[in-house]
């Protein structure tokens, strides 16, 4: 049996544990969340390290990514730096692979009519391949890097406009502590409605969940909501506030969705390689084999 672990510096009352099998493997998958304590996550990665085949690092990235560039985040070093035997990702690997390929899928099979709709992408340097899959696709786009990350409310319409952007603020951002630009521990169950105009404007809202949740109004009629990392009472909120949709990047299992961060993992154990030894094609072929569909969920009833 492999194991995955992922540890997250998330709320733990987000905890989850499956067990199933893949490609012949079976696999044990547990979250474990340390309520935005940075030290116990490290902690706990070094007594780990060693016992499990993979971990993921949840509720931060190692990498944020703009265009050919890639900016390590300062703060997430010492999680990455204390797996010593264990190999560590952060989903970015799955990011640039899975997620493209949901947005064409949805696209080729007339799930989303992207080019008739406006997209909201919350932060899109911690979602680039599916930013830049998005923009292929023809919709009215905003990045909402600015507005969700620096609480800045400005839309940037384009990736060249991120790209440019990313090169002056990037180094400094990447210097800032993890709780400045992302919610963790208590703050991923806390929902504080801000820049409702944004939401309002967009038919489809697409990104990290935490992002999404952090911010969104209290109602939601008609959306499409593009995400991953949700649990059954995330769904139950989406459905009260009348999202129409649900998509989630990555598979159910069990009842959840869990984070890129994990299904990176999954891949990685599978593979029995090191994450530096495996590029884009080597993902696409695991893929393709695991036939990974994304999870498609319509949250109201049709009309009669």
């Amino acid at each position: 049996m492999k194991r995955i672990v992922s540890v997250s510096l998330g709320s733990s009352r987000r905890d989850h544990k499956v067990r199933l099998e893949l490609l012949g493997e079976t696999l044990e998958i547990q979250r474990i969340g340390t309520d935005g304590d940075i030290r116990k996550a490290v902690e706990l990665i070094r007594q780990l390290d060693g016992q499990v085949d993979a971990f993921g690092m949840g509720g931060t990235d190692l990498f944020l990514v703009a265009g050919r560039r890639r900016y390590v985040l300062r703060a997430s070093l010492p999680l990455a730096r204390a797996a010593r035997k264990t190999p560590i990702v952060d989903g970015s690997g799955l990011k640039n692979t899975l997620e493209r390929r949901v947005v064409r899928q949805l696209a080729r099979e007339g799930v989303i009519d992207f080019p008739r709709s406006r997209v909201l992408v919350t932060v899109a340097v911690d979602r680039f391949g599916m930013a830049e899959a998005l923009a292929e696709t023809g919709c009215q786009l905003i990045l909402g890097d600015l507005i969700f990350a620096l609480g800045i409310p400005v839309p940037l319409r384009s990736l060249d406009a991120l790209e440019r952007l990313a090169r002056v603020i990037a180094p400094i951002a990447t210097r800032l502590p993890l709780s400045v630009l992302y919610p963790t521990g208590e703050k991923q169950e806390q929902t504080v409605p801000k820049h409702g105009k944004f939401f309002a404007w967009a038919d489809v809202i697409a990104g990290d969940w935490h992002y999404i949740r952090r911010h969104m109004p209290s109602a939601l009629p008609g959306k499409v909501i593009l995400t991953n990392t949700v649990t059954p009472e995330d769904v139950a909120l989406l459905r009260q506030r009348g999202v129409r949709m649900l998509v989630t990047t990555t598979p159910e299992l069990e009842g959840r969705s869990f984070g890129t961060n994990v299904m990176e993992a999954v891949l990685v154990a599978l593979s029995g390689r090191r994450p530096d030894e495996l590029g884009p094609a080597d993902y696409e072929r695991m893929l393709d084999a695991l036939n990974f569909r994304p999870r498609i969920e319509q949250l109201q009833a049709s009309p009669a």
